[in-house]
């Protein structure tokens, strides 16, 4: 069945996030200025955020909340874009997500939000697969499955282009990442845009053909935990406690040695598969396990050429809120000030300060 357009559900969602949020005092008021001691995280199955579960349940999370004298919870949501809807109604104080979701959804409902931490972006994470066709171009008529609003469709929308179509050319279908397997494997689906470990798994059902993936987009895709900018100002020490549990879990990723492949082991059994698969996940993602090398991404201008392109893809598809005038009307600000879109209504912030802080070992 075809799906509502993305302007009409985007409008539907849109309006319920500001009314949810609004109830719950996220919009710029009093009610978050006050510090607390018990904060909300949610993740969702993706590589790039299986350290977040694995921090949990090592204690590593305990231990860096303890050092600070406060209590973080991690929750798994099994539906990606309901675990952003959540955050952007109150229910968490952070969320993992990519750069493109952070903006079009709580950026636009209304909900100040800081990319806290840059992990990654993707390289071969993200990938459209297709069981009748062989090349992008060959599409064309063609119906596909992906999360709409989400980072697949920004992918499939890039690729059309490459190969000299558009969004008119194909039909998309509405998908949770949570039935995107079992839907492919459904006679009557062809092609899925999805990520890992999805995306593996329907490249090894036969006959399916991989044929675009955000390798061929370097550092358009970026995957970060993002946290509600009043909470943050209002709370550092959730901010230095987040941070030092991420570094702390992100060298055993990157450890070569048997608690690196313990804890890689464990990270992969929680996503589904084995340790094999989890390190072939990570082949295809580009990591910043050194916070320096985290904040000279998010400090250097290809982000916010990005993010130049995607809030234009995001304007273009009706993704910055009924009737938004132009690509300008939600704020993106950058370290040093630089800000894209409306100043006076800035809503996405990238902010090294406080990887920036783990780098000089302040935490």
């Amino acid at each position: 069945m075809r799906v509502t357009s993305i302007r009409q559900r985007l409008r539907t969602l849109t309006a319920s996030l500001v009314a949810a949020a609004s109830m719950a005092g996220l919009l710029a008021g009093p009610a978050m200025a006050e510090p607390k001691k018990e904060f909300e995280i949610a993740w969702t199955i993706y590589v790039g955020w299986m350290p977040w579960p694995y921090a949990a349940d090592s204690g590593i999370i305990k231990k860096w909340a303890d050092k600070y004298g406060i209590t973080i919870n991690v929750t798994q949501i099994n539906d990606y874009v309901e675990s952003i809807n959540q955050y952007t109604a109150g229910r968490f104080d952070g969320v993992t997500l990519t750069n493109m979701d952070a903006l079009t959804i709580p950026a636009v409902g209304g909900v100040d939000t800081t990319a806290l931490i840059v992990g990654d972006f993707s390289n071969g994470n993200d990938g459209i697969v297709s069981k009748s066709a062989k090349t992008v171009a060959e599409l064309k008529g063609e119906t596909i499955n992906l999360v709409e609003l989400s980072v697949s469709h920004y992918l499939l929308a890039r690729a059309l282009d490459e190969a000299g179509l558009s969004e008119k050319d194909v039909t998309v279908v509405n998908t949770s990442d949570a039935d995107m397997v079992a839907a492919f494997k459904a006679p009557d689906t062809t092609t899925v845009v999805t990520w890992n470990p999805l995306l593996a798994e329907v490249k090894a059902e036969p006959g399916a053909n991989a044929l675009f993936d955000s390798a061929q987009i370097p550092g358009e895709i970026i995957d970060m935990l993002a946290v509600n900018t009043q909470t943050l100002k209002d709370n550092p020490d959730f901010g230095k406690a987040l941070v030092g549990a991420w570094y702390e879990t992100m060298a055993l990723v990157v450890d070569p040695g048997e608690a690196g492949q313990k804890a890689r082991a464990a990270m992969g059994a929680l996503s589904g598969t084995d340790l094999a698969g989890f390190d072939a996940q990570l082949a295809a993602t580009k990591l910043f396990p050194v916070p320096a090398d985290a904040v000279a991404f998010v400090s250097g201008p290809d982000v916010v050429t990005t993010m130049e392109n995607v809030r234009s893809f995001s304007f273009d598809h009706g993704l910055l809120g009924e009737g938004a005038p132009s690509a300008d009307v939600v704020g993106i600000e950058f370290p040093g000030g630089k800000v894209l879109g409306d100043t006076g209504n800035v809503k996405l912030r990238f902010d090294p300060s406080y990887m920036a802080l783990a780098a000089d070992g302040k935490l």
